[in-house]
């Protein structure tokens, strides 16, 4: 553990003990001054120092490991929404799903970016962006599409909604798969384009199928909005299915997309 979060500990640890710097100081055999320091964060003591300190504390240092991992494992859990706390200000919610309609917006002007880069690779198999420029065009629709899925998981949380949470998550892990296959094939030589582009249409259209029933059970919270966006994650996905008629499918995404950027914005109004 490093500076100032190992001090932290140490202080916490001689308060819960009821001991004085002083007290402590006697136990471990170094300076007041030098403790003093340490808990600040001051200076980073040697581990002898710090193994020295722990015994008097009668502490363990495997377990303050321990504890470091699951305090950055809950922070994790945390930042994906994967548990939202009931104490959580409604502030903090209103900023994640304002987060997340205003990366919805981003994803949205940067897809038809996308859909062009993409087109004249299949087409016409050229690149018409330099490969720095689509690069950043990749990862930037990549975050912007995990923030604005990130919103869909706090209100399939918050509306008990958990069909709309699990299929959120398996888009932002497909989507995370298939931009990395994109950055990875200007570098180095690819499977068949085709063969994927098929397993890409034949995944989302499945997964499209459960992300448009799951915005429709939203209906009662949110009105007509989520059935009608429902409907055309529905009927962009029975598209995709077909193979043949995916690009219709990339279509009758736009409206769902808008219609999405709706729903997240009113989530943020009624927090």
């Amino acid at each position: 553990m490093k500076q100032p979060e190992l001090g932290k500990v140490i202080l916490e640890m001689r308060r819960a003990k009821g001991l004085t710097q002083e007290e402590l100081v006697e136990r471990c055999n170094i300076s007041v001054r030098t403790l003093q320091r340490i808990e600040a964060g001051e200076v980073t003591p040697r581990s002898f120092t710090v193994r020295t300190i722990f015994a008097a504390l009668d502490a363990d240092l495997n377990g303050l490991a321990d504890r470091q991992k699951k305090g950055l494992f809950d922070r994790l859990k945390r930042f994906l929404l994967i548990e939202v706390e009931p104490e959580m200000p409604a502030r903090y919610l209103e900023l994640q799903l304002a987060t997340a309609w205003i990366s919805g917006l981003i994803y949205f002007v940067l897809g038809f970016l996308e859909g062009a880069a993409e087109y004249f690779r299949i087409a016409e198999d050229r690149m018409i962006f330099s490969i720095p420029f689509y690069v950043s065009l990749k990862t930037s629709a990549l975050i912007a599409y995990f923030f604005f899925q990130r919103g869909f998981v706090l209100i399939g949380h918050l509306y008990g909604n958990y069909l709309l949470k699990i299929v959120s998550f398996i888009l932002i892990f497909g989507m995370t798969l298939v931009a990395g296959y994109d950055i990875a094939s200007c570098f180095y030589p690819a499977v068949e384009r085709g063969f994927i582009l098929g397993a890409e249409a034949l995944t989302f259209g499945g997964i499209g199928i459960l992300y448009g029933v799951a915005l429709i059970r939203l209906r009662k919270s949110f009105g007509e909005v989520p059935f009608f966006a429902g409907l055309f994650e529905i009927l962009a996905a029975c598209f995709f299915l077909t193979l043949v008629l995916a690009f219709i499918g990339h279509i009758a995404l736009i409206p769902a997309e808008l219609l999405e950027i709706v729903i997240l914005f009113r989530a943020a109004e009624m927090v």
